[in-house]
């Protein structure tokens, strides 16, 4: 096992930089493990050729152009995309499903740009579920992702690929996308750090329609807290979107209010030790100096069940505009994803009003609660990770499926309906070894706190991760 900060994407990055290795080695080390680890099924899609010869161009770089190289925050550390989101060119993303056919982009997103002007080689594509649509990553297309931890559980979803090739060491860090919690439940199930940022705050480009309404954001899973504020630092700002660009908040000085959630409701039973980590996470910032304040199941009932309507209606109405806007021939696609099209289609406006609505009302109430406090730890999942085949998609019941989600996930869609940030981290394992995740939010644009405690809870060293980076020597 090795520490979250000895083996991450900061210290192959250092070890590329001082010439421990090549990013031409790093990358074959990374192809290599790929395919040591095919089993899991964490890559949807890979190609050798792009990532031989962008670890080259960054080893040219190093030679030819030292600052520049040097100024790059991941020089040479090899990387994979999500299917879904984007785009990368070179990388034909098909969301997981049947509709589209592989077919490479031919021009990068702005976050993508950003992504390579950070040093990040990229060589293939994540596994996720079709359009995104499961906290599990098993798409009828293949292949089914699997916890590198467990290979009988589910690494999670919608970036459960991401989360299993980062967990599994194939790649230090990996892109991801976050419109239901599609960021940190996958951290939660592989014991990673997981950012949901800022509505605003990650670049969205080129294309700026309303796409999902706003609650989805892009960043990446990590194995630590430095990479994901190294991340987030590099890619962040100036997102010429169709949402505001939040100005980043400093980190508060002094003692912090950190409200303290351990209830979510006997609809969501959460098991105990899951809600004893979440204790423990409080009592060591308490340690600090921080002021516990604990707080209710009522503070947050009604804006549970409210996200939870606005989450089914916006992506139903989604998934419906899209098919209809590409002309795309929906019977390639599973019952779930069919039945979804057909509730979007037949949601009417005051139906899709009430729920938009709805999420406005749950960011006023977040924000009459960051009046009491300045961040709030809670539960991140309600149990171990589920078993694979835990979220079918052979059915077409669409509240069943956005059921047996929220009840695994009781809280992560809070984040994405308010546009709030939130972090998940592993502190602690229980009985089986799988890891015990926390989840933190804060007030819009307070990614340095939630990162800052982050860092500190990551020096209690109550996580190891099993895997070694490829590359890097453990």
């Amino acid at each position: 096992m090795t520490s979250n900060t000895s083996a991450d994407a900061t210290s192959l990055a250092q070890a590329i930089q001082r010439g421990d290795l090549t990013a031409s080695q790093a990358m074959q080390s990374s192809l290599a493990a790929a395919e040591a680890h095919a089993s899991i099924g964490a890559i949807a899609y890979s190609d050798s050729t792009m990532g031989v010869a962008s670890a080259k161009a960054m080893d040219t770089e190093r030679l030819s152009n030292p600052a520049a190289f040097a100024a790059r925050s991941f020089s040479g550390v090899p990387a994979l995309a999500k299917d879904l989101g984007g785009p990368f060119a070179g990388l034909p993303v098909s969301a997981g499903s049947r509709l589209f056919d592989r077919k490479a982009g031919e021009a990068d997103s702005d976050l993508a740009l950003r992504f390579r002007d950070a040093g990040f080689c990229f060589f293939g594509l994540t596994t996720s579920p079709e359009l995104g649509l499961s906290l599990a990553s098993e798409p009828a297309i293949g292949p089914i992702c699997r916890n590198p931890l467990d290979p009988t559980l589910t690494a999670g979803g919608s970036s459960g690929g991401a989360a299993a090739a980062v967990a599994s060491g194939i790649v230090a860090i990996a892109h991801a996308t976050d419109a239901g919690g599609s960021i940190r439940v996958p951290a939660a199930c592989c014991g990673l750090v997981g950012l949901k940022p800022t509505r605003g705050a990650i670049p969205a480009g080129p294309s700026f329609g309303n796409h999902l309404g706003g609650i989805a954001s892009e960043l990446a899973v990590c194995r630590s807290a430095r990479d994901a504020a190294r991340v987030f630092d590099a890619l962040r700002g100036k997102a010429r979107g169709p949402f505001a660009d939040p100005a980043t908040a400093d980190i508060k000085d002094g003692r912090l209010r950190v409200g303290l959630l351990i209830d979510t409701g006997c609809q969501y039973p959460t098991e105990r030790a899951r809600l004893e980590a979440v204790e423990a996470a409080a009592r060591a910032l308490e340690t600090d100096g921080n002021q516990i304040v604990p707080l209710k199941w009522i503070d947050f009932e009604q804006s549970v069940a409210a996200s939870g309507r606005a989450f089914g209606d916006i992506v139903s109405v989604n998934l419906a505009g899209l098919i209809d806007a590409l002309a795309l021939d929906e019977g390639r696609a599973e019952p779930l994803t069919r039945a979804f099209i057909e509730r979007g289609r037949t949601l009417s406006a005051a139906s899709l009003w009430n729920a938009l609505n709805g999420a406005v009302l749950v960011s006023r109430d977040l924000w009459n609660l960051f009046d009491k406090v300045d961040c709030i730890l809670m539960p991140m999942l309600s149990s171990a990770p589920l078993a694979i085949g835990s979220f079918p998609s052979d059915h077409g019941n669409t509240e069943l499926h956005l059921d047996r989600m929220t009840a695994f996930a009781p809280l992560a869609s809070l984040a994405n309906i308010s546009g709030f940030p939130a972090l998940t981290l592993p502190f602690g394992t229980d009985a089986n070894g799988q890891p015990l995740a926390v989840q933190m939010m804060a007030p819009m644009a307070h990614e340095p706190l939630l990162l800052s405690l982050a860092a500190r809870l990551e020096a209690e060293e109550r996580w190891q991760h099993r895997f070694p980076i490829a590359g890097l020597a453990a």
